[in-house]
């Protein structure tokens, strides 16, 4: 741990639940800080722009900017500026993320031509009609790009379904494989770390979710650790594709994890 600077931390599930701090996480935010850590939020959240999601985290105690957080929405209109330049995008996803999408040529979804078809995440925007229209782009060749996997997130109710389920049916119907921008996306990961001015080897990531935020990030050479916290089930530990590096019962754990350096 020793050569550890940085550290991206997954916001759902870890820092918050519906928003709502975790025991120790503003604490452990300001320990990471005050060890002259870097510290990037990193979060599958297509619900809230990074200005609102900062509000809200500060709001409630955490020392966090726009600038510290980088979401699916940023990263997404990254991708498509740099892969699908000039493209008409239709949007289905629930919550209003226009403001880090402004770059983004959006159209309705009843709109004839559409050379991509962005999927957020779910609410109840995903009905039969969207998710229909989606399908007859995809049909008539419209690429596919969604901003994440997530099956499911948890939520002061308990867990909720999330667009990963609506992706795997348009993709078998479609016959299409989509192109991913979030967690677990390679590329997410090393925009974070470029944010940080670290490399690889030298930054861990925190998450509740094994397979996207931990092994995912194991493949791409960080230090993963897995949280107790949020999603977390014995069972898809059990049953994950790989084995995190560490297991902790929540954020306020991270500190001891990585030694007196981080406890100043």
């Amino acid at each position: 741990m020793a050569s550890v600077r940085a550290v991206l931390i997954d916001i759902d599930g870890v820092l918050t639940v519906s928003w709502e701090p975790l025991p120790g996480a503003v604490a452990t935010v300001r320990k990471l800080r005050e060890a002259g850590l870097g510290v990037a939020l990193v979060t599958n959240t297509t619900s809230r722009t990074r200005a609102s999601i900062a509000s809200v985290l500060a709001g409630a105690g955490f020392s966090v900017q726009a600038q510290d957080i980088l979401t699916a929405p940023a990263a997404t209109a990254s991708y498509l500026a740099e892969h699908c330049p000039g493209a008409r995008c239709t949007l289905l996803n629930s919550g209003d993320i226009a403001e880090d999408l402004a770059d983004v040529t959006l159209v309705g979804g009843e709109a004839e031509e559409v050379d991509v078809v962005v999927l957020g995440g779910a609410g109840p925007e995903f009905g039969y009609p969207a998710l229909n229209q989606a399908f007859g782009h995809l049909q008539r060749g419209a690429r596919l790009v969604a901003m994440h996997r997530n099956l499911y997130w948890r939520t002061a109710d308990g867990l909720q379904l999330d667009a990963g389920a609506f992706l795997a049916g348009l993709e078998q119907a479609a016959r299409t494989e989509a192109e991913v921008t979030g967690k677990p996306s390679p590329a997410f990961f090393e925009a974070a770390l470029a944010r940080l001015g670290v490399g690889a080897d030298q930054a861990l990531m925190v998450g509740d979710d094994i397979e996207s935020d931990v092994l995912a990030a194991q493949r791409a050479g960080l230090t993963g650790v897995l949280v107790r916290t949020g999603k977390y089930l014995p069972e898809t530990h059990r049953s994950a594709s790989g084995r995190p590096d560490h297991v902790i019962d929540s954020i306020a754990d991270l500190p001891a994890l990585l030694g007196a350096s981080a406890q100043q």
